[in-house]
């Protein structure tokens, strides 16, 4: 006899099955009365609704089925009397795969009553059981093949660039080091430091911040190609935006320009969200249901104005505005929200525009997506194109309601000369960099290309406020738990 998942009983293979003996199997729920069982698969949210004749088993059996039990059950598919559910199982067999303890249940996040999110943090390696983070983490593998089949249908290539690296492509030094060395006894060099010659790669090594670098390689060969792998940052950060370890996607396209860059990003971000609309409804139902609920409990100053599915909606029919950073300055300037001094963070030229800019931007003045270009050169990446006028790079952001920056990229400078100059200026030595220089020099082409925190696309179709909620076991300081 054949195990069928919720998710097709609930479909049209249910339908079919009608009147006919199935296996289901999944975890209790709920247990009504000795005479009703809610059995969740994860396969979806909902539950199915199994119905025993308590006649028919034994007592001590039905003692044992408690919330949080692992079941198989075995029964006939009918059309339910009740009112909630279209179909039920008439229970004719029970196996009890996994019991419960009810006194360890009543101590977890699978007691059923609502839990706060930093609770069940605490109990990440139980907490995919609830609602919540089961639509979380559906959605979240329903994004990644999303971005994986945008990418392979429009002819790029998946490259896995290496997670331990010995450069730094961002330039911030905020690194995990990857050494063998015995950290009692290290070797030292005459002058103290650290000897890294003796070390597992004989030099010093970290875990990647980004796979850019190694991604331009390959476009400059391959003409178009992708990363999607985990990155790393040793930032001592606390915040609802930052992790240790998050996962990044990097597109890198030979012969594109800035705008071929925006015009990638915006069909890319659209497609996602279109993705997650067209495929992720209960789920997605779900979550605009939770999310219209924690706005209730926000300052009225905080709270979204647009629903979950509104937002998600909003990216998909607005063109997404382009403006020059400059002229984004200008923007706030002049804005009443500045003259009235709403800004927590003063705006002036030059700066590194905070989320309250990057929302307002988006939210109040021009009420659709933006793509900020032409940054500031000092507040940017040593390898983004030098602008003509000397003092703006060829960058871009993107901007979302309710959550600011979700993608930054730029035209890469592909002159090596100014290259180098931009590397002396950043401190950054070019012959640590030989390899990435070097393809500057054999057939030199422009190139572009972007990079989207995964996380903090999750984040925006699921409506979560914490970036630790949307990945499995987050890495944050002082917690490693899981």
């Amino acid at each position: 006899m054949k195990r069928y998942k919720i998710v097709e009983l609930l479909g049209n293979t249910g339908r079919e099955l009608l009147g006919q003996e199935i296996i289901v199997k999944g975890w209790v729920r709920a247990f009504r009365s000795n005479r009703f069982i809610q059995l969740n698969d994860g396969s979806c949210i909902s539950v199915i609704q199994a119905v025993i004749d308590f006649e028919l088993f034994d007592e001590a059996l039905l003692r044992r089925i408690t919330t949080a039990s692992a079941l198989s059950l075995t029964g006939k598919l009918v059309e339910s009397i009740g009112s909630g559910q279209a179909l039920e199982l008439q229970v004719s067999a029970i196996e009890i795969l996994g019991d419960a303890n009810p006194d360890e249940v009543q101590k977890t996040v699978m007691q059923p009553k609502r839990h706060s999110l930093e609770f069940l943090r605490e109990q990440a390696h139980l907490r995919f059981r609830t609602n919540t983070f089961g639509a979380v983490f559906r959605i979240r593998h329903a994004v990644a093949y999303a971005i994986h089949k945008f990418f392979n249908d429009r002819g790029f290539f998946y490259l896995h660039t290496p997670i331990i690296t010995g450069s730094d492509a961002e330039g911030a030094g905020e690194m995990f080091r990857v050494t063998n060395l015995d950290p009692k006894n290290p070797p030292l060099n005459e002058d103290g430091s650290v000897n890294f010659k003796d070390d597992f790669f004989g030099k010093q090594v970290n875990l990647t911040v980004s796979g850019q670098l190694e991604a331009e390689l390959a476009a400059l060969a391959l003409g178009q190609v992708y990363t999607f792998g985990p990155t790393f940052r040793a930032e001592n950060s606390n915040t609802s935006r930052h992790l240790a370890e998050f996962w990044m996607i990097e597109p890198e396209v030979a012969f594109n320009d800035l705008k071929d860059n925006m015009d990638l990003t915006e069909d890319f971000l659209k497609y996602i969200c279109s993705y997650i609309l067209e495929n992720c409804a209960e789920d997605l139902k779900f979550l605009n249901d939770r999310d219209a609920q924690e706005q209730t409990q926000k300052p009225q100053h905080e709270r979204n104005e647009l629903s979950l599915i509104e937002r998600i909606e909003f990216v998909i029919n607005n063109p997404f505005k382009r403006l020059t950073y400059t002229e984004a300055i200008e923007v706030l300037l002049n804005s009443n929200h500045y003259k009235k001094k709403k800004f927590k963070y003063d705006v002036s030229w030059g700066i590194d525009l905070q989320s309250e800019h990057e929302r307002y931007l988006v939210e109040k003045e021009f009420k659709c997506p933006v793509i900020l270009t032409d940054y500031p050169a000092q507040i940017k990446a040593f390898y983004m194109r030098l602008n003509e006028d000397g003092k703006t790079v060829a960058a871009m952001d993107v901007l979302f309601p309710g959550i600011g920056e979700i993608v930054g990229g730029s035209q890469r400078e592909e002159r090596y000369d100014i290259l180098h100059k931009k590397c002396e200026e950043f401190g950054i030595h070019p012959e640590e960099l030989w390899w990435y220089m070097d393809t500057r020099k054999f057939g030199t082409v422009p190139h572009a290309g972007f990079g989207l925190g995964f996380e903090r696309m999750v984040m925006f179709v699921t409506g979560m406020s914490n970036i630790r909620d949307v990945i499995p076991f987050p890495r944050t300081p002082q917690n490693a738990e899981f």
